[in-house]
Protein backbone atom coordinates (compact mmCIF):
# COMPACT_ATOMS: atom_id res chain seq x y z
CA UNK A 1 0.00 0.00 0.00
CA UNK A 2 1.26 3.48 -0.88
CA UNK A 3 0.53 6.50 1.31
CA UNK A 4 -2.36 8.55 -0.13
CA UNK A 5 -1.22 11.03 -2.78
CA UNK A 6 2.36 9.70 -2.89
CA UNK A 7 2.04 8.71 -6.56
CA UNK A 8 0.08 11.01 -8.89
CA UNK A 9 -0.72 9.42 -12.23
CA UNK A 10 -2.17 10.75 -15.50
CA UNK A 11 -2.86 8.30 -18.32
CA UNK A 12 -3.00 9.57 -21.91
CA UNK A 13 -4.95 7.03 -23.90
CA UNK A 14 -7.46 5.97 -26.54
CA UNK A 15 -10.13 4.08 -24.63
CA UNK A 16 -10.41 1.35 -27.27
CA UNK A 17 -6.62 0.76 -27.59
CA UNK A 18 -5.66 -2.70 -26.22
CA UNK A 19 -2.30 -1.43 -24.91
CA UNK A 20 -4.07 1.36 -22.96
CA UNK A 21 -6.63 -1.14 -21.68
CA UNK A 22 -3.77 -3.29 -20.32
CA UNK A 23 -2.43 -0.34 -18.31
CA UNK A 24 -5.91 0.51 -16.95
CA UNK A 25 -6.46 -3.12 -15.88
CA UNK A 26 -3.12 -3.05 -14.03
CA UNK A 27 -3.75 0.30 -12.30
CA UNK A 28 -7.33 -0.66 -11.36
CA UNK A 29 -6.33 -4.04 -9.94
CA UNK A 30 -3.63 -2.40 -7.79
CA UNK A 31 -6.07 0.27 -6.57
CA UNK A 32 -3.96 3.14 -7.91
CA UNK A 33 -5.96 6.32 -8.57
CA UNK A 34 -5.22 8.03 -11.89
CA UNK A 35 -6.59 10.72 -14.14
CA UNK A 36 -7.45 9.93 -17.75
CA UNK A 37 -6.81 12.23 -20.70
CA UNK A 38 -8.58 10.89 -23.79
CA UNK A 39 -6.44 11.71 -26.82
CA UNK A 40 -7.97 12.71 -30.13
CA UNK A 41 -6.55 10.04 -32.48
CA UNK A 42 -6.49 12.38 -35.49
CA UNK A 43 -5.01 15.62 -34.13
CA UNK A 44 -3.33 14.18 -30.98
CA UNK A 45 -2.89 17.69 -29.60
CA UNK A 46 -3.24 16.34 -26.04
CA UNK A 47 0.22 14.73 -26.37
CA UNK A 48 1.94 17.54 -28.28
CA UNK A 49 4.24 17.95 -25.24
CA UNK A 50 5.75 14.52 -26.04
CA UNK A 51 8.28 13.52 -28.70
CA UNK A 52 6.94 9.97 -28.21
CA UNK A 53 3.75 10.04 -30.31
CA UNK A 54 2.04 6.81 -29.30
CA UNK A 55 -0.34 5.96 -26.46
CA UNK A 56 -0.40 4.97 -23.70
CA UNK A 57 1.75 7.61 -22.04
CA UNK A 58 1.76 7.74 -18.25
CA UNK A 59 2.83 10.90 -16.44
CA UNK A 60 3.87 9.91 -12.93
CA UNK A 61 4.79 12.21 -10.09
CA UNK A 62 6.41 10.56 -7.09
CA UNK A 63 8.23 13.66 -5.92
CA UNK A 64 9.37 14.70 -9.38
CA UNK A 65 7.44 14.49 -12.70
CA UNK A 66 8.32 11.63 -15.03
CA UNK A 67 7.01 10.38 -18.39
CA UNK A 68 6.67 6.61 -18.93
CA UNK A 69 6.15 5.20 -22.43
CA UNK A 70 5.16 1.73 -23.71
CA UNK A 71 2.46 -0.25 -21.90
CA UNK A 72 4.74 -3.09 -20.74
CA UNK A 73 7.41 -0.67 -19.48
CA UNK A 74 4.74 1.30 -17.59
CA UNK A 75 3.44 -1.87 -15.93
CA UNK A 76 6.89 -3.30 -15.07
CA UNK A 77 8.20 0.02 -13.72
CA UNK A 78 5.17 0.83 -11.56
CA UNK A 79 4.96 -2.77 -10.26
CA UNK A 80 8.67 -2.61 -9.34
CA UNK A 81 8.04 0.70 -7.55
CA UNK A 82 5.16 -0.82 -5.56
CA UNK A 83 7.29 -3.76 -4.39
CA UNK A 84 10.74 -2.20 -4.00
CA UNK A 85 11.26 0.61 -1.52
CA UNK A 86 14.97 1.00 -2.38
CA UNK A 87 14.87 2.96 -5.63
CA UNK A 88 13.13 6.11 -6.80
CA UNK A 89 10.71 5.77 -9.70
CA UNK A 90 13.14 7.79 -11.82
CA UNK A 91 15.93 5.29 -11.15
CA UNK A 92 13.62 2.34 -11.88
CA UNK A 93 12.57 3.82 -15.24
CA UNK A 94 16.26 4.19 -16.20
CA UNK A 95 16.49 0.36 -16.11
CA UNK A 96 14.24 0.24 -19.21
CA UNK A 97 16.32 2.09 -21.82
CA UNK A 98 14.74 2.90 -25.22
CA UNK A 99 16.63 1.47 -28.19
CA UNK A 100 16.06 2.58 -31.76
CA UNK A 101 15.42 -0.31 -34.17
CA UNK A 102 14.27 -0.60 -37.78
CA UNK A 103 11.25 -2.77 -38.71
CA UNK A 104 11.01 -5.05 -41.76
CA UNK A 105 9.15 -2.20 -43.47
CA UNK A 106 12.14 0.11 -42.91
CA UNK A 107 10.38 2.18 -40.24
CA UNK A 108 12.36 3.44 -37.24
CA UNK A 109 10.77 2.48 -33.91
CA UNK A 110 11.79 2.45 -30.27
CA UNK A 111 12.07 -0.88 -28.47
CA UNK A 112 12.58 -1.06 -24.71
CA UNK A 113 15.12 -3.33 -23.08
CA UNK A 114 14.10 -5.54 -20.15
CA UNK A 115 10.46 -4.50 -20.43
CA UNK A 116 9.03 -7.75 -19.04
CA UNK A 117 11.40 -7.80 -16.04
CA UNK A 118 10.67 -6.46 -12.58
CA UNK A 119 13.84 -4.85 -11.22
CA UNK A 120 13.96 -6.49 -7.80
CA UNK A 121 16.72 -7.66 -5.50
CA UNK A 122 17.07 -11.31 -4.54
CA UNK A 123 14.90 -11.09 -1.43
CA UNK A 124 12.10 -9.21 -3.22
CA UNK A 125 12.24 -11.63 -6.16
CA UNK A 126 11.86 -14.62 -3.80
CA UNK A 127 8.81 -12.97 -2.20
CA UNK A 128 7.07 -12.29 -5.53
CA UNK A 129 8.29 -15.37 -7.41
CA UNK A 130 8.83 -18.25 -4.94
CA UNK A 131 10.13 -20.44 -7.78
CA UNK A 132 11.97 -19.38 -10.92
CA UNK A 133 9.38 -21.01 -13.24
CA UNK A 134 6.66 -18.61 -12.01
CA UNK A 135 8.65 -15.61 -13.23
CA UNK A 136 9.54 -17.24 -16.55
CA UNK A 137 5.89 -18.17 -17.17
CA UNK A 138 4.61 -14.67 -16.40
CA UNK A 139 7.17 -13.05 -18.73
CA UNK A 140 6.47 -15.54 -21.53
CA UNK A 141 2.72 -14.85 -21.54
CA UNK A 142 3.07 -11.07 -21.16
CA UNK A 143 5.24 -11.16 -24.29
CA UNK A 144 2.72 -13.45 -26.00
CA UNK A 145 -0.07 -10.92 -25.30
CA UNK A 146 2.00 -8.16 -26.98
CA UNK A 147 3.47 -10.16 -29.85
CA UNK A 148 0.51 -12.34 -30.83
CA UNK A 149 -2.82 -11.81 -29.05
CA UNK A 150 -2.98 -8.06 -29.68
CA UNK A 151 -2.52 -8.64 -33.45
CA UNK A 152 -5.68 -10.75 -33.56
CA UNK A 153 -7.94 -7.91 -32.39
CA UNK A 154 -8.11 -5.67 -35.50
CA UNK A 155 -8.58 -8.49 -38.06
CA UNK A 156 -11.44 -9.81 -35.91
CA UNK A 157 -13.28 -6.59 -35.03
CA UNK A 158 -12.98 -5.26 -38.63
CA UNK A 159 -13.55 -8.68 -40.24
CA UNK A 160 -16.57 -7.64 -42.35
CA UNK A 161 -17.85 -4.20 -43.45
CA UNK A 162 -20.73 -4.55 -40.97
CA UNK A 163 -18.38 -5.40 -38.07
CA UNK A 164 -16.01 -2.59 -39.08
CA UNK A 165 -18.89 -0.09 -38.95
CA UNK A 166 -20.06 -1.41 -35.55
CA UNK A 167 -16.49 -1.17 -34.22
CA UNK A 168 -16.06 2.43 -35.40
CA UNK A 169 -19.47 3.36 -34.02
CA UNK A 170 -18.13 2.20 -30.63
CA UNK A 171 -14.75 3.93 -31.13
CA UNK A 172 -16.40 7.27 -32.00
CA UNK A 173 -18.87 6.96 -29.12
CA UNK A 174 -16.14 6.22 -26.57
CA UNK A 175 -13.36 8.37 -28.04
CA UNK A 176 -12.73 12.09 -28.27
CA UNK A 177 -14.23 13.30 -31.55
CA UNK A 178 -16.15 16.41 -32.61
CA UNK A 179 -19.56 15.83 -34.26
CA UNK A 180 -18.41 16.30 -37.87
CA UNK A 181 -15.04 14.67 -37.20
CA UNK A 182 -16.83 11.72 -35.59
CA UNK A 183 -19.12 11.26 -38.59
CA UNK A 184 -16.19 11.12 -41.03
CA UNK A 185 -14.10 9.00 -38.67
CA UNK A 186 -16.91 6.46 -38.34
CA UNK A 187 -17.53 5.89 -42.04
CA UNK A 188 -14.11 6.57 -43.53
CA UNK A 189 -12.35 4.86 -40.63
CA UNK A 190 -14.53 1.77 -40.97
CA UNK A 191 -13.75 1.47 -44.69
CA UNK A 192 -10.01 2.08 -44.13
CA UNK A 193 -9.74 -0.40 -41.25
CA UNK A 194 -11.68 -3.07 -43.16
CA UNK A 195 -8.95 -3.00 -45.84
CA UNK A 196 -6.09 -2.54 -43.34
CA UNK A 197 -7.34 -5.56 -41.40
CA UNK A 198 -6.92 -7.64 -44.58
CA UNK A 199 -3.29 -6.47 -44.81
CA UNK A 200 -2.75 -7.31 -41.14
CA UNK A 201 -4.27 -10.73 -41.72
CA UNK A 202 -1.69 -11.36 -44.45
CA UNK A 203 1.22 -9.84 -42.48
CA UNK A 204 0.58 -12.06 -39.46
CA UNK A 205 -0.20 -15.15 -41.56
CA UNK A 206 -3.72 -15.58 -40.19
CA UNK A 207 -6.24 -18.12 -41.44
CA UNK A 208 -8.96 -17.14 -43.93
CA UNK A 209 -11.42 -17.26 -41.05
CA UNK A 210 -9.59 -15.07 -38.52
CA UNK A 211 -11.99 -16.14 -35.78
CA UNK A 212 -10.23 -19.52 -35.76
CA UNK A 213 -6.92 -17.85 -34.83
CA UNK A 214 -8.65 -15.93 -32.04
CA UNK A 215 -10.31 -19.08 -30.70
CA UNK A 216 -7.05 -21.05 -30.83
CA UNK A 217 -5.11 -18.29 -29.05
CA UNK A 218 -7.71 -17.89 -26.32
CA UNK A 219 -7.96 -21.64 -25.72
CA UNK A 220 -4.16 -21.83 -25.63
CA UNK A 221 -4.22 -19.25 -22.82
CA UNK A 222 -6.95 -21.13 -20.92
CA UNK A 223 -4.94 -24.36 -21.23
CA UNK A 224 -1.81 -22.57 -19.91
CA UNK A 225 -3.73 -21.33 -16.84
CA UNK A 226 -4.98 -24.91 -16.32
CA UNK A 227 -7.87 -26.39 -14.38
CA UNK A 228 -6.26 -26.21 -10.96
CA UNK A 229 -5.60 -22.46 -10.77
CA UNK A 230 -8.06 -19.59 -10.65
CA UNK A 231 -5.53 -17.41 -12.48
CA UNK A 232 -2.06 -17.88 -13.92
CA UNK A 233 -0.92 -16.08 -10.76
CA UNK A 234 -2.67 -18.69 -8.59
CA UNK A 235 -5.36 -17.30 -6.28
CA UNK A 236 -4.75 -13.78 -7.55
CA UNK A 237 -3.97 -12.47 -11.08
CA UNK A 238 -0.37 -11.87 -12.04
CA UNK A 239 0.86 -9.45 -14.72
CA UNK A 240 0.17 -11.98 -17.50
CA UNK A 241 -3.47 -12.34 -16.39
CA UNK A 242 -3.88 -8.56 -16.38
CA UNK A 243 -2.26 -8.20 -19.82
CA UNK A 244 -4.44 -10.85 -21.49
CA UNK A 245 -7.60 -9.52 -19.83
CA UNK A 246 -6.75 -5.94 -20.83
CA UNK A 247 -6.26 -6.91 -24.48
CA UNK A 248 -9.45 -9.00 -24.75
CA UNK A 249 -11.58 -6.43 -22.92
CA UNK A 250 -11.45 -3.94 -25.82
CA UNK A 251 -13.73 -6.25 -27.84
CA UNK A 252 -16.56 -6.12 -25.28
CA UNK A 253 -19.88 -5.21 -26.89
CA UNK A 254 -18.73 -6.34 -30.34
CA UNK A 255 -19.60 -9.47 -32.30
CA UNK A 256 -16.06 -10.86 -32.03
CA UNK A 257 -16.29 -10.80 -28.22
CA UNK A 258 -19.66 -12.60 -28.16
CA UNK A 259 -18.35 -15.24 -30.58
CA UNK A 260 -15.25 -15.73 -28.43
CA UNK A 261 -17.37 -16.29 -25.33
CA UNK A 262 -19.52 -18.90 -27.11
CA UNK A 263 -16.81 -20.80 -29.00
CA UNK A 264 -13.96 -20.91 -26.43
CA UNK A 265 -13.47 -21.86 -22.77
CA UNK A 266 -12.45 -18.34 -21.68
CA UNK A 267 -15.66 -17.28 -19.91
CA UNK A 268 -15.03 -18.62 -16.34
CA UNK A 269 -11.53 -17.08 -16.18
CA UNK A 270 -12.73 -13.83 -17.77
CA UNK A 271 -15.58 -13.48 -15.25
CA UNK A 272 -13.19 -14.11 -12.36
CA UNK A 273 -10.94 -11.34 -13.72
CA UNK A 274 -13.89 -8.93 -13.93
CA UNK A 275 -14.91 -9.70 -10.35
CA UNK A 276 -11.42 -9.34 -8.85
CA UNK A 277 -10.81 -6.01 -10.63
CA UNK A 278 -14.22 -4.66 -9.59
CA UNK A 279 -13.44 -5.56 -5.96
CA UNK A 280 -10.07 -3.81 -6.18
Amino acid sequence: QLPAGSLQLTLYQYKTCPFCSKVRAFLDYHGLPYEIVEVNPIMRKEIKFSSYRKVPILLANAGSPLQLNDSSVIISAIKTYLISKRNSLEEIVSFYPPMKTVTEQGKEVFEYGNKYWLMLDEKETKRVYPVKEVRVEEMKWRKWADDWLVHLISPNVYRTPREALASFDYIVREGKFGTVEGFFAKYMGAVAMFFISKRLKKRHHLQDNVREDLYEAVNEWVKAVGKHRLFMGGNQPNLADLAVYGVLRVMEGLEAFDDMMVHTKIQPWYQRMEEVIQKA
